[in-house]
Protein backbone atom coordinates (compact mmCIF):
# COMPACT_ATOMS: atom_id res chain seq x y z
CA UNK A 1 0.00 0.00 0.00
CA UNK A 2 1.11 3.62 -0.04
CA UNK A 3 -0.30 6.29 1.84
CA UNK A 4 -2.84 8.99 0.56
CA UNK A 5 -0.82 11.47 -1.41
CA UNK A 6 -3.40 14.21 -0.06
CA UNK A 7 -4.27 15.55 3.38
CA UNK A 8 -7.73 16.08 2.89
CA UNK A 9 -8.06 18.57 6.14
CA UNK A 10 -5.36 20.31 4.55
CA UNK A 11 -7.98 20.76 1.10
CA UNK A 12 -10.77 21.62 3.09
CA UNK A 13 -8.99 24.22 4.45
CA UNK A 14 -7.33 25.64 1.34
CA UNK A 15 -11.31 25.05 0.24
CA UNK A 16 -13.07 27.17 2.58
CA UNK A 17 -10.21 30.06 2.51
CA UNK A 18 -10.86 30.52 -1.14
CA UNK A 19 -14.59 30.47 -0.43
CA UNK A 20 -14.09 33.54 2.31
CA UNK A 21 -11.62 35.24 -0.28
CA UNK A 22 -14.98 36.23 -2.86
CA UNK A 23 -12.81 39.39 -3.88
CA UNK A 24 -10.20 37.14 -5.27
CA UNK A 25 -11.23 35.80 -8.95
CA UNK A 26 -9.85 32.18 -9.61
CA UNK A 27 -7.43 32.03 -12.27
CA UNK A 28 -8.23 28.79 -13.34
CA UNK A 29 -11.72 29.44 -14.36
CA UNK A 30 -12.46 32.80 -15.70
CA UNK A 31 -15.81 34.14 -14.77
CA UNK A 32 -16.47 35.52 -17.77
CA UNK A 33 -16.02 31.70 -19.58
CA UNK A 34 -18.13 30.32 -17.22
CA UNK A 35 -21.62 31.36 -18.93
CA UNK A 36 -19.74 30.44 -22.46
CA UNK A 37 -17.93 27.29 -22.07
CA UNK A 38 -19.29 24.00 -22.01
CA UNK A 39 -20.87 22.53 -18.33
CA UNK A 40 -18.73 20.50 -16.07
CA UNK A 41 -21.14 17.58 -15.44
CA UNK A 42 -21.88 15.82 -11.75
CA UNK A 43 -23.78 12.67 -10.97
CA UNK A 44 -24.26 12.38 -7.39
CA UNK A 45 -25.67 8.33 -6.91
CA UNK A 46 -26.20 6.78 -3.67
CA UNK A 47 -26.76 3.30 -2.61
CA UNK A 48 -30.07 1.67 -1.51
CA UNK A 49 -31.85 4.89 -0.88
CA UNK A 50 -35.24 4.87 -0.08
CA UNK A 51 -37.60 7.39 -1.90
CA UNK A 52 -38.56 9.13 1.30
CA UNK A 53 -35.20 9.63 2.91
CA UNK A 54 -34.01 12.89 1.49
CA UNK A 55 -35.82 16.39 2.86
CA UNK A 56 -36.83 17.34 -0.70
CA UNK A 57 -39.08 13.83 -0.99
CA UNK A 58 -40.48 14.16 1.87
CA UNK A 59 -38.31 12.80 4.75
CA UNK A 60 -39.36 13.90 8.40
CA UNK A 61 -36.80 12.21 10.44
CA UNK A 62 -33.74 12.12 8.20
CA UNK A 63 -32.38 15.75 7.35
CA UNK A 64 -30.64 16.49 4.39
CA UNK A 65 -29.73 20.50 3.98
CA UNK A 66 -27.12 20.52 2.15
CA UNK A 67 -29.23 18.18 -0.81
CA UNK A 68 -31.95 19.66 0.14
CA UNK A 69 -30.29 23.22 -0.71
CA UNK A 70 -29.66 22.11 -4.30
CA UNK A 71 -32.58 20.07 -5.00
CA UNK A 72 -34.78 23.20 -4.23
CA UNK A 73 -32.20 25.30 -6.11
CA UNK A 74 -33.41 22.96 -9.24
CA UNK A 75 -36.19 20.87 -10.54
CA UNK A 76 -37.36 18.11 -8.44
CA UNK A 77 -38.20 14.69 -10.81
CA UNK A 78 -41.02 13.04 -9.04
CA UNK A 79 -41.65 10.17 -11.20
CA UNK A 80 -37.76 9.07 -12.44
CA UNK A 81 -36.82 5.70 -12.41
CA UNK A 82 -33.82 3.61 -12.99
CA UNK A 83 -33.75 0.61 -15.48
CA UNK A 84 -33.22 -2.08 -12.80
CA UNK A 85 -34.59 -2.38 -9.40
CA UNK A 86 -30.79 -3.01 -7.97
CA UNK A 87 -27.01 -2.01 -7.97
CA UNK A 88 -25.26 -3.60 -10.98
CA UNK A 89 -27.31 -3.72 -13.56
CA UNK A 90 -29.10 -0.02 -12.85
CA UNK A 91 -25.28 1.39 -12.96
CA UNK A 92 -24.59 -0.54 -15.99
CA UNK A 93 -27.47 1.14 -17.60
CA UNK A 94 -26.78 4.73 -16.62
CA UNK A 95 -22.87 4.09 -18.27
CA UNK A 96 -24.23 2.82 -21.29
CA UNK A 97 -27.12 4.24 -22.26
CA UNK A 98 -29.34 1.12 -22.75
CA UNK A 99 -30.97 -1.70 -20.58
CA UNK A 100 -28.66 -4.14 -18.66
CA UNK A 101 -30.90 -7.23 -20.03
CA UNK A 102 -30.04 -5.99 -24.05
CA UNK A 103 -26.65 -7.24 -23.24
CA UNK A 104 -26.83 -9.88 -20.92
CA UNK A 105 -25.92 -7.84 -17.75
CA UNK A 106 -29.32 -8.62 -16.18
CA UNK A 107 -27.82 -9.55 -12.93
CA UNK A 108 -25.20 -8.44 -10.65
CA UNK A 109 -21.67 -9.08 -11.13
CA UNK A 110 -21.17 -11.44 -8.03
CA UNK A 111 -19.07 -11.26 -5.23
CA UNK A 112 -15.57 -11.47 -5.94
CA UNK A 113 -16.13 -11.37 -9.61
CA UNK A 114 -13.02 -11.38 -10.88
CA UNK A 115 -12.26 -14.90 -9.26
CA UNK A 116 -15.68 -16.64 -10.53
CA UNK A 117 -16.95 -14.47 -13.39
CA UNK A 118 -13.69 -13.16 -14.88
CA UNK A 119 -15.18 -10.49 -17.22
CA UNK A 120 -17.45 -7.20 -16.78
CA UNK A 121 -19.93 -4.77 -19.05
CA UNK A 122 -19.64 -6.04 -22.78
CA UNK A 123 -16.61 -3.74 -24.07
CA UNK A 124 -18.92 -3.83 -27.20
CA UNK A 125 -21.01 -1.15 -24.96
CA UNK A 126 -19.20 2.31 -25.00
CA UNK A 127 -19.80 4.00 -22.07
CA UNK A 128 -20.75 7.51 -21.10
CA UNK A 129 -17.65 8.37 -19.94
CA UNK A 130 -15.41 7.29 -23.14
CA UNK A 131 -18.18 10.06 -24.99
CA UNK A 132 -17.65 12.80 -23.08
CA UNK A 133 -13.47 11.95 -22.48
CA UNK A 134 -13.43 12.03 -26.34
CA UNK A 135 -14.93 15.01 -26.55
CA UNK A 136 -12.32 16.79 -24.09
CA UNK A 137 -13.51 16.44 -20.61
CA UNK A 138 -11.59 15.52 -17.90
CA UNK A 139 -13.35 12.05 -16.30
CA UNK A 140 -13.59 11.17 -12.80
CA UNK A 141 -15.44 7.60 -10.77
CA UNK A 142 -15.32 8.03 -7.07
CA UNK A 143 -16.41 5.23 -4.99
CA UNK A 144 -18.79 2.09 -6.37
CA UNK A 145 -17.64 0.52 -9.62
CA UNK A 146 -19.49 -2.80 -9.60
CA UNK A 147 -18.99 -3.05 -13.68
CA UNK A 148 -16.39 -5.36 -14.00
CA UNK A 149 -13.19 -5.89 -11.62
CA UNK A 150 -10.79 -7.61 -13.98
CA UNK A 151 -8.04 -6.04 -16.63
CA UNK A 152 -9.67 -4.33 -19.14
CA UNK A 153 -12.86 -3.71 -17.12
CA UNK A 154 -12.05 -1.61 -15.12
CA UNK A 155 -12.46 2.53 -15.10
CA UNK A 156 -9.72 3.59 -16.77
CA UNK A 157 -10.75 1.33 -19.43
CA UNK A 158 -13.77 2.90 -19.73
CA UNK A 159 -13.38 6.16 -19.96
CA UNK A 160 -12.32 7.70 -17.02
CA UNK A 161 -9.01 9.43 -16.10
CA UNK A 162 -9.37 9.28 -12.57
CA UNK A 163 -10.48 6.45 -10.32
CA UNK A 164 -10.53 6.48 -7.00
CA UNK A 165 -12.90 3.94 -4.80
CA UNK A 166 -13.89 -0.09 -5.16
CA UNK A 167 -13.95 -2.08 -7.88
CA UNK A 168 -16.74 -5.08 -6.31
CA UNK A 169 -20.73 -4.10 -5.40
CA UNK A 170 -20.01 -3.05 -1.61
CA UNK A 171 -17.57 -2.22 1.52
CA UNK A 172 -16.77 -1.56 4.63
CA UNK A 173 -17.40 1.46 6.25
CA UNK A 174 -14.39 1.88 9.35
CA UNK A 175 -10.68 1.50 7.77
CA UNK A 176 -10.09 0.83 11.93
CA UNK A 177 -11.90 -2.50 11.34
CA UNK A 178 -12.15 -3.60 7.85
CA UNK A 179 -8.01 -2.82 7.29
CA UNK A 180 -6.92 -5.38 10.11
CA UNK A 181 -9.29 -7.81 9.10
CA UNK A 182 -8.28 -7.65 5.57
CA UNK A 183 -4.15 -7.75 7.14
CA UNK A 184 -5.12 -10.69 9.62
CA UNK A 185 -6.72 -12.80 6.25
CA UNK A 186 -4.14 -12.12 4.31
CA UNK A 187 -1.37 -12.64 6.72
CA UNK A 188 -3.19 -16.06 7.03
CA UNK A 189 -2.65 -16.77 3.42
CA UNK A 190 -6.31 -16.46 2.51
CA UNK A 191 -6.22 -15.67 -1.37
CA UNK A 192 -10.16 -15.14 -1.43
CA UNK A 193 -10.83 -12.33 0.80
CA UNK A 194 -14.36 -11.16 1.28
CA UNK A 195 -14.39 -7.99 -1.25
CA UNK A 196 -15.57 -5.67 1.59
CA UNK A 197 -12.95 -5.55 3.35
CA UNK A 198 -10.17 -5.16 0.73
CA UNK A 199 -8.22 -1.61 0.15
CA UNK A 200 -9.44 0.93 -1.77
CA UNK A 201 -7.60 1.73 -4.85
CA UNK A 202 -6.29 5.14 -6.76
CA UNK A 203 -5.84 3.98 -10.55
CA UNK A 204 -4.91 0.60 -9.85
CA UNK A 205 -2.91 1.07 -6.56
CA UNK A 206 -3.78 -0.17 -3.30
CA UNK A 207 -4.33 3.10 -0.75
CA UNK A 208 -4.14 3.06 2.81
CA UNK A 209 -7.26 4.77 3.93
CA UNK A 210 -8.05 6.47 7.72
CA UNK A 211 -11.13 7.99 7.31
CA UNK A 212 -14.79 6.87 7.29
CA UNK A 213 -15.80 5.27 3.80
CA UNK A 214 -18.35 7.96 3.23
CA UNK A 215 -15.81 11.10 4.41
CA UNK A 216 -13.22 9.34 2.20
CA UNK A 217 -15.14 9.87 -0.86
CA UNK A 218 -16.39 13.08 -0.33
CA UNK A 219 -12.66 14.37 0.13
CA UNK A 220 -11.76 12.79 -2.79
CA UNK A 221 -14.34 14.77 -4.98
CA UNK A 222 -13.17 17.90 -3.27
CA UNK A 223 -9.36 16.65 -4.42
CA UNK A 224 -11.14 16.36 -8.33
CA UNK A 225 -12.96 19.12 -8.58
CA UNK A 226 -10.05 21.47 -6.71
CA UNK A 227 -7.37 19.72 -9.59
CA UNK A 228 -9.74 20.38 -12.27
CA UNK A 229 -9.90 23.74 -11.51
CA UNK A 230 -5.95 23.93 -12.79
CA UNK A 231 -7.08 22.14 -15.97
CA UNK A 232 -8.62 24.22 -19.43
CA UNK A 233 -10.95 20.80 -19.45
CA UNK A 234 -14.61 20.79 -18.16
CA UNK A 235 -14.61 17.75 -16.27
CA UNK A 236 -17.15 14.81 -15.64
CA UNK A 237 -17.74 13.63 -12.02
CA UNK A 238 -19.64 10.15 -11.42
CA UNK A 239 -19.67 10.24 -7.29
CA UNK A 240 -20.78 6.71 -6.68
CA UNK A 241 -21.62 6.65 -2.42
CA UNK A 242 -21.47 2.80 -1.14
CA UNK A 243 -23.76 4.62 1.38
CA UNK A 244 -26.66 4.02 2.49
CA UNK A 245 -25.62 0.47 1.44
CA UNK A 246 -25.47 -2.52 4.18
CA UNK A 247 -23.41 -2.71 6.02
CA UNK A 248 -24.87 -0.11 8.50
CA UNK A 249 -22.29 1.49 9.91
CA UNK A 250 -22.26 5.16 11.14
CA UNK A 251 -20.33 7.41 12.95
CA UNK A 252 -20.94 8.22 16.89
CA UNK A 253 -21.27 12.00 16.60
CA UNK A 254 -23.42 11.53 13.31
CA UNK A 255 -25.72 8.79 15.48
CA UNK A 256 -26.12 11.40 18.56
CA UNK A 257 -27.67 13.93 15.41
CA UNK A 258 -30.98 11.15 15.18
CA UNK A 259 -31.43 10.41 19.06
CA UNK A 260 -35.16 10.80 18.20
CA UNK A 261 -35.55 7.94 15.97
CA UNK A 262 -35.76 4.90 18.40
CA UNK A 263 -35.48 2.14 15.58
CA UNK A 264 -31.09 1.16 15.56
CA UNK A 265 -31.36 0.39 12.05
CA UNK A 266 -32.96 3.55 11.10
CA UNK A 267 -31.44 5.35 13.32
CA UNK A 268 -28.04 3.88 11.82
CA UNK A 269 -28.91 4.69 8.27
CA UNK A 270 -30.06 7.97 9.15
CA UNK A 271 -26.64 8.64 9.86
CA UNK A 272 -25.17 7.15 6.95
CA UNK A 273 -27.45 9.29 4.94
CA UNK A 274 -26.59 12.35 6.97
CA UNK A 275 -22.96 11.75 6.19
CA UNK A 276 -23.47 11.72 2.62
CA UNK A 277 -25.20 15.14 3.28
CA UNK A 278 -22.43 16.29 4.64
CA UNK A 279 -19.76 15.46 1.79
CA UNK A 280 -22.73 16.93 -0.72
CA UNK A 281 -21.95 20.42 0.62
CA UNK A 282 -18.18 20.08 0.80
CA UNK A 283 -18.70 19.18 -2.87
CA UNK A 284 -20.68 22.44 -3.59
CA UNK A 285 -18.16 24.66 -1.05
CA UNK A 286 -15.51 23.27 -3.30
CA UNK A 287 -17.19 24.30 -6.41
CA UNK A 288 -17.97 27.93 -5.66
CA UNK A 289 -14.61 28.30 -4.07
CA UNK A 290 -13.10 27.46 -7.58
CA UNK A 291 -15.33 29.50 -9.44
CA UNK A 292 -16.92 26.26 -11.23
CA UNK A 293 -20.50 26.30 -9.39
CA UNK A 294 -22.37 28.25 -12.04
CA UNK A 295 -21.14 26.30 -14.77
CA UNK A 296 -21.44 22.89 -13.25
CA UNK A 297 -25.09 20.47 -13.92
CA UNK A 298 -25.49 18.27 -10.58
CA UNK A 299 -27.62 15.70 -11.01
CA UNK A 300 -28.72 13.59 -7.85
CA UNK A 301 -29.96 9.98 -8.00
CA UNK A 302 -30.20 7.14 -6.52
CA UNK A 303 -29.45 3.63 -8.10
CA UNK A 304 -32.43 1.85 -7.00
CA UNK A 305 -35.18 1.16 -4.37
CA UNK A 306 -34.50 0.99 -0.28
CA UNK A 307 -34.38 -2.06 1.89
CA UNK A 308 -37.18 -1.02 4.61
CA UNK A 309 -35.71 -4.21 6.24
CA UNK A 310 -32.83 -2.17 6.64
CA UNK A 311 -33.63 1.23 7.77
CA UNK A 312 -34.67 2.80 4.46
CA UNK A 313 -38.17 4.26 4.24
CA UNK A 314 -40.11 4.20 0.71
CA UNK A 315 -43.54 6.08 1.02
CA UNK A 316 -45.44 6.43 -0.49
CA UNK A 317 -44.34 3.71 -2.91
CA UNK A 318 -45.37 0.18 -2.21
CA UNK A 319 -42.36 -2.16 -2.59
CA UNK A 320 -38.98 -2.38 -1.84
CA UNK A 321 -35.56 -2.74 -3.51
CA UNK A 322 -35.59 -5.45 -6.37
CA UNK A 323 -39.11 -5.68 -7.07
CA UNK A 324 -40.87 -4.50 -9.96
CA UNK A 325 -43.21 -1.79 -7.75
CA UNK A 326 -42.52 1.07 -7.62
CA UNK A 327 -40.48 1.20 -4.75
CA UNK A 328 -38.45 -0.96 -6.50
CA UNK A 329 -36.62 0.94 -9.46
CA UNK A 330 -38.52 4.73 -8.87
CA UNK A 331 -36.46 7.39 -6.99
CA UNK A 332 -35.58 10.80 -5.59
CA UNK A 333 -33.51 12.63 -8.33
CA UNK A 334 -33.29 16.23 -9.36
CA UNK A 335 -31.34 18.45 -11.83
CA UNK A 336 -29.38 21.40 -10.41
CA UNK A 337 -27.51 23.93 -13.21
CA UNK A 338 -27.93 27.43 -12.09
CA UNK A 339 -29.67 29.85 -14.48
CA UNK A 340 -29.75 26.55 -16.97
CA UNK A 341 -32.27 24.58 -15.17
CA UNK A 342 -35.32 25.84 -13.60
CA UNK A 343 -34.90 26.38 -9.35
CA UNK A 344 -37.97 25.84 -7.38
CA UNK A 345 -39.81 23.53 -9.75
CA UNK A 346 -41.05 20.33 -9.58
CA UNK A 347 -41.09 17.88 -12.83
CA UNK A 348 -43.82 14.95 -12.78
CA UNK A 349 -43.42 13.30 -15.83
CA UNK A 350 -41.86 10.25 -16.22
CA UNK A 351 -37.57 10.45 -16.89
CA UNK A 352 -35.17 7.53 -16.15
CA UNK A 353 -31.31 7.66 -16.03
CA UNK A 354 -31.34 5.91 -19.77
CA UNK A 355 -31.50 9.66 -20.30
CA UNK A 356 -28.81 10.61 -19.05
CA UNK A 357 -26.16 9.70 -21.79
CA UNK A 358 -28.14 11.50 -24.84
CA UNK A 359 -28.62 14.21 -22.54
CA UNK A 360 -25.04 14.65 -21.14
CA UNK A 361 -23.68 14.11 -24.69
CA UNK A 362 -25.54 16.64 -25.99
CA UNK A 363 -24.71 19.37 -23.45
CA UNK A 364 -21.34 18.37 -23.78
CA UNK A 365 -21.31 18.93 -28.15
CA UNK A 366 -19.93 15.34 -27.50
CA UNK A 367 -20.06 13.06 -30.47
CA UNK A 368 -22.11 9.59 -30.18
CA UNK A 369 -21.12 6.85 -32.54
CA UNK A 370 -23.64 6.09 -35.64
CA UNK A 371 -23.63 2.81 -34.36
CA UNK A 372 -24.43 3.18 -30.74
CA UNK A 373 -28.05 2.26 -29.80
CA UNK A 374 -29.20 4.36 -26.48
CA UNK A 375 -32.96 3.52 -24.69
CA UNK A 376 -33.26 6.98 -23.30
CA UNK A 377 -33.54 10.25 -24.96
CA UNK A 378 -32.31 14.07 -24.77
CA UNK A 379 -34.91 15.46 -21.78
CA UNK A 380 -33.15 19.08 -21.45
CA UNK A 381 -35.83 21.09 -23.33
CA UNK A 382 -38.09 19.36 -22.04
CA UNK A 383 -36.46 19.39 -18.30
CA UNK A 384 -36.53 23.31 -18.81
CA UNK A 385 -40.04 23.80 -20.49
CA UNK A 386 -42.30 21.10 -18.54
CA UNK A 387 -43.09 19.34 -21.11
CA UNK A 388 -43.71 15.42 -21.44
CA UNK A 389 -40.71 14.31 -22.99
CA UNK A 390 -42.14 11.12 -24.13
CA UNK A 391 -45.97 10.97 -24.39
CA UNK A 392 -46.98 7.90 -25.52
CA UNK A 393 -43.60 6.03 -24.81
CA UNK A 394 -43.20 3.49 -22.73
CA UNK A 395 -40.11 2.75 -20.17
CA UNK A 396 -39.55 -0.79 -18.30
CA UNK A 397 -37.96 -2.78 -15.31
CA UNK A 398 -37.65 -6.35 -15.35
CA UNK A 399 -36.31 -8.75 -12.35
CA UNK A 400 -35.62 -12.18 -12.96
CA UNK A 401 -36.49 -14.57 -9.78
CA UNK A 402 -36.86 -17.67 -8.78
CA UNK A 403 -38.08 -19.28 -11.74
CA UNK A 404 -40.40 -16.16 -13.29
CA UNK A 405 -39.96 -12.86 -14.06
CA UNK A 406 -41.57 -9.32 -12.31
CA UNK A 407 -41.83 -6.25 -14.80
CA UNK A 408 -42.56 -2.85 -14.54
CA UNK A 409 -44.09 -0.61 -17.45
CA UNK A 410 -44.62 3.03 -17.05
CA UNK A 411 -46.82 5.03 -19.84
CA UNK A 412 -47.88 8.75 -18.81
CA UNK A 413 -50.17 8.35 -16.09
CA UNK A 414 -50.16 4.40 -16.13
CA UNK A 415 -48.35 1.84 -14.71
CA UNK A 416 -48.58 -1.60 -15.10
CA UNK A 417 -47.30 -3.85 -13.15
CA UNK A 418 -46.44 -7.79 -12.50
CA UNK A 419 -44.91 -9.23 -9.59
CA UNK A 420 -44.45 -12.39 -7.36
CA UNK A 421 -45.70 -14.61 -9.93
CA UNK A 422 -49.08 -12.46 -9.37
CA UNK A 423 -51.47 -11.06 -12.51
CA UNK A 424 -50.60 -8.23 -14.22
CA UNK A 425 -52.35 -5.21 -12.80
CA UNK A 426 -52.93 -1.77 -13.50
CA UNK A 427 -52.54 1.50 -11.87
CA UNK A 428 -53.46 5.32 -12.42
CA UNK A 429 -49.97 6.04 -11.37
CA UNK A 430 -50.23 9.83 -10.99
CA UNK A 431 -53.31 9.18 -8.56
CA UNK A 432 -52.28 6.39 -7.11
CA UNK A 433 -48.70 5.67 -6.56
CA UNK A 434 -49.15 3.52 -3.99
CA UNK A 435 -50.46 0.74 -6.41
CA UNK A 436 -53.09 -0.09 -4.33
CA UNK A 437 -56.38 -0.23 -6.82
CA UNK A 438 -56.21 -2.03 -9.49
CA UNK A 439 -57.74 -0.71 -12.84
CA UNK A 440 -57.39 -3.30 -15.04
CA UNK A 441 -60.91 -4.66 -15.33
CA UNK A 442 -61.74 -1.15 -15.99
CA UNK A 443 -59.11 -0.42 -18.58
CA UNK A 444 -58.32 -3.62 -20.43
CA UNK A 445 -56.60 -2.56 -23.35
CA UNK A 446 -54.47 -0.07 -22.27
CA UNK A 447 -52.78 -3.23 -19.88
CA UNK A 448 -53.15 -5.15 -22.75
CA UNK A 449 -50.89 -2.24 -25.01
CA UNK A 450 -48.60 -1.85 -22.36
CA UNK A 451 -48.04 -5.66 -21.70
CA UNK A 452 -47.20 -6.15 -24.97
CA UNK A 453 -45.15 -3.25 -25.68
CA UNK A 454 -43.03 -5.00 -22.56
CA UNK A 455 -43.36 -8.20 -24.39
CA UNK A 456 -41.61 -6.58 -27.91
CA UNK A 457 -38.97 -4.95 -25.62
CA UNK A 458 -37.99 -8.51 -24.37
CA UNK A 459 -37.53 -9.50 -27.70
CA UNK A 460 -34.23 -7.15 -27.38
CA UNK A 461 -32.86 -9.25 -24.86
CA UNK A 462 -29.80 -11.31 -24.52
CA UNK A 463 -28.84 -14.92 -22.56
CA UNK A 464 -27.37 -13.42 -19.15
CA UNK A 465 -23.51 -13.34 -18.96
CA UNK A 466 -23.61 -14.17 -15.22
CA UNK A 467 -25.79 -15.02 -12.51
CA UNK A 468 -26.51 -14.20 -9.10
CA UNK A 469 -26.22 -16.49 -6.98
CA UNK A 470 -24.65 -18.63 -9.37
CA UNK A 471 -27.64 -21.22 -8.47
CA UNK A 472 -30.32 -19.37 -10.63
CA UNK A 473 -28.16 -20.49 -13.94
CA UNK A 474 -29.31 -24.06 -13.79
CA UNK A 475 -32.97 -22.96 -12.68
CA UNK A 476 -32.75 -20.32 -15.80
CA UNK A 477 -32.27 -23.28 -18.29
CA UNK A 478 -34.71 -25.55 -16.29
CA UNK A 479 -37.34 -23.46 -16.33
CA UNK A 480 -36.81 -21.80 -20.15
CA UNK A 481 -36.81 -18.17 -18.15
CA UNK A 482 -35.49 -16.58 -21.43
CA UNK A 483 -38.14 -17.48 -23.56
CA UNK A 484 -41.06 -16.12 -21.00
CA UNK A 485 -43.24 -18.50 -21.41
CA UNK A 486 -46.06 -17.10 -18.99
CA UNK A 487 -44.75 -13.85 -18.51
CA UNK A 488 -46.50 -11.93 -20.36
CA UNK A 489 -49.96 -13.58 -20.21
CA UNK A 490 -52.92 -11.66 -19.05
CA UNK A 491 -55.55 -13.36 -16.48
CA UNK A 492 -59.39 -13.17 -17.37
Amino acid sequence: MINKSINNCLILSIVLLFACCSGVKSQSVKSSDAQTSRPNIIVVMTDDMGYADVGFNGSKDIITPEIDKLANGGTICTSAYVAHSFCGPSRAALLTGRYPHEFGSQFNLPANSEESVGEGIPLSEKFLSSVLQESGYRTGVIGKWHLGAVEGYEPKDRGFDDFYGFLGGGHNYFPEDYVTKYNQQKAAGNKHIWEYLTPLQRNGVEVEEDEYLTDELSDDAVRFVSDSSKNDKPFFLYLAYNAPHTPLEAKEDDMQKFDHIKDKARRTYAAMVYAVDRGVGELVAALKATNQYDNTLIVFLSDNGGRTDQGANNYPLKGVKGDTYEGGFRVPMFFHWPNKIPAGKKFDYPVTALDFYPTFASIANAKIPQDKQLDGKNILNDLVKGENPRKGEMIFAMRHRNGFSDVGVREDEWKATKAYNSPWKLYNINKDMGETTDLSKQNPEQLKSMVLGAQMWSKKHTEPRWFDPESLREIWKEKKMGEFINTFKISN
